[in-house]
């Protein structure tokens, strides 16, 4: 019995089939690995990945990416992303996100090109409507497509039919760049994306899966899914996350007791709405 998801799914295929040939924008996460996988059983060597490696994806993300499309199978091209030197993308403004995605699509067009591909993909689904995405204004200006959003997709579904398809992210958690870890207005560079990336590598090494620790100057507030909230009241675990995080520079650990939320430093900007 067909399921509203694989209608989805039939949807997705008849399009690639249409497209022809696609480089996607790959990051390794849920939703561009489900997309990469239907595209390479649907176009095989039409459908290209392109990894963008950056001082914002924490190295192990990029390893994780590579061998995901070595076990799928999909030619893979990584290319270096410089956001980092576009002053309007460290200076961290609320619309960060449309100067890094330009980076991005930049180069995915210039890539498509050499490779003869006709339309760039990236994994945007149906979900993603719902937060402040100024990437989205970067896609448009690019003409990049979005097929799992075309369909309806949702994260869950994404999550269920990877499952059911064998693919090894189906339960990996949400994953968004560095730089989404600091409040707009506070400068984004290599070092503090460094700290924050050896903060949240420790937390895995202690087991916890769902978290971000968001960068506050001198203070780390971490959000923790639920199933980790129980994980930090072990009194030897609270002891060596608040070392290692003073080791890091931080002067204060502390815990934000609403937990772990998608886009919680566009809070701000909603609460600024609100007033007026």
């Amino acid at each position: 019995m067909m399921t509203a998801a694989h209608e989805k799914l039939e949807k997705v295929r008849l399009r690639l089939l249409d497209l022809e040939s696609v480089l996607i924008a790959y990051s390794g996460g849920v939703d561009s690995t489900f997309l990469l996988k239907v595209a390479h059983d649907t176009l095989n060597s039409k459908a290209v990945a392109l990894t963008a490696i950056s001082p914002t994806y924490p190295p192990e993300e990029i390893e994780e990416a590579k061998r995901l499309c070595n076990k799928i199978g999909i030619k893979q091209i990584l290319a270096d992303s410089n956001e980092m030197n576009e002053p309007n993308f460290a200076s961290n403004p609320p619309d960060r996100c449309y100067y890094c995605k330009t980076e991005l699509f930049d180069i995915c067009v210039e890539k498509a090109r050499e490779e003869g591909l006709s339309y760039i993909l990236d994994g945007t689904n149906a979900d993603d409507e719902l937060d402040y995405r100024p990437g989205r204004k970067a896609a448009k200006e690019h003409s990049i497509l979005s097929p799992l959003k075309e369909a309806g997709f949702t994260k869950q579904e994404i999550r269920e039919l990877s499952r059911e398809m064998g693919i090894d992210t189906w339960d990996k958690p949400s994953f968004a760049c560095l730089s989404s870890r600091f409040p707009y207005g506070t400068e984004i560079t290599d070092g503090r994306l460094r700290i924050i990336g050896d903060a949240e590598r420790f937390l895995k090494t202690l087991g916890f899966r769902i978290f971000r620790v968001r960068y506050h100057d001198k203070i780390a507030r971490l959000e923790l899914g639920e199933e980790d909230f129980r994980k930090i009241l072990d009194l030897s675990t609270k002891r060596a996350i608040a070392d290692k995080f003073k080791s890091l520079g931080f002067t204060y650990v502390t815990l934000d007791i609403e937990g772990y939320r998608q886009g919680s430093m566009n809070e701000a900007l909603n609460q600024k709405k609100a007033g007026g």
